[in-house]
């Protein structure tokens, strides 16, 4: 899907043609498995909550319901009208604000906004064309004192890979705060399917 979405005029469609397709068989979108991402809660643990945050591309709403329930006030988008149906109505118990934004094109009343911004495998998920505008976006939405934090693969290979994912270089990833401070960066080594996969989890803070 993703890769005839590249030859359309829309290269980002595929996301709502996969959540659309599944029919709400969570087994078939592939990055979902019912938990928010277990670097995330280790990142967030000693953060006390400090206001608003913004979840990126939140997919089925993992991330964004832990943060909830951690006592910060939420607001999660996606691309994919489907996967915000579909989260709204798995977490509809939590005071959560669930939109339909496209991170090209956000409300412009959300700069400066956010005391958090969180973006898990989203940059990864898009192509280099794409990911290049969205990521200068991230460091914008962030209120003063405000905390983004990215999480994705890493390419250490140096060679281009077909994707999705791609994974991203570390010249990119320390790109992806911009002027901001860099408060942590880690590189984590996991095994999926006898695979060794590297990631990274970093932070920023304006």
């Amino acid at each position: 899907m993703a890769r005839e979405a590249e030859s359309k005029s829309d290269p980002l469609i595929w996301f709502e043609e996969l959540y659309k397709s599944s029919e709400g068989n969570e087994e078939m979108i592939p990055w979902s498995n019912g938990e928010p991402n277990h670097l995330l809660v280790e990142w967030l643990e000693g953060k006390p909550p400090q206001g608003r945050a913004l979840v990126v591309g939140c997919g089925l709403g993992e991330d964004a319901a832990y943060l909830s329930k951690l006592g910060w006030k939420v607001t999660a988008f996606d691309i994919s009208p489907t996967a915000i149906r579909w989260a709204s109505e798995t977490y509809g118990s939590l005071d959560i604000e669930w939109r339909v934004e496209d991170l090209l094109k956000l409300p412009m009343e959300w700069q400066h906004r956010w005391d958090l911004v969180v973006e898990v495998h989203i940059l990864q998920a898009i192509p280099e064309e794409v990911r290049v505008v969205a990521a200068p976006v991230l460091p914008s939405l962030l209120a003063p004192g405000g905390r983004l934090v990215s999480v994705g693969r890493v390419n250490n290979s140096g060679v281009e890979i077909t994707g999705p994912p791609w994974p991203l270089n570390r010249e990119f990833i320390s790109s992806i705060g911009g002027d901001l401070e860099n408060t942590s960066f880690d590189l984590p080594t996991e095994s999926i399917n006898g695979e060794e996969i590297q990631r990274y989890i970093s932070s920023w803070k304006n």
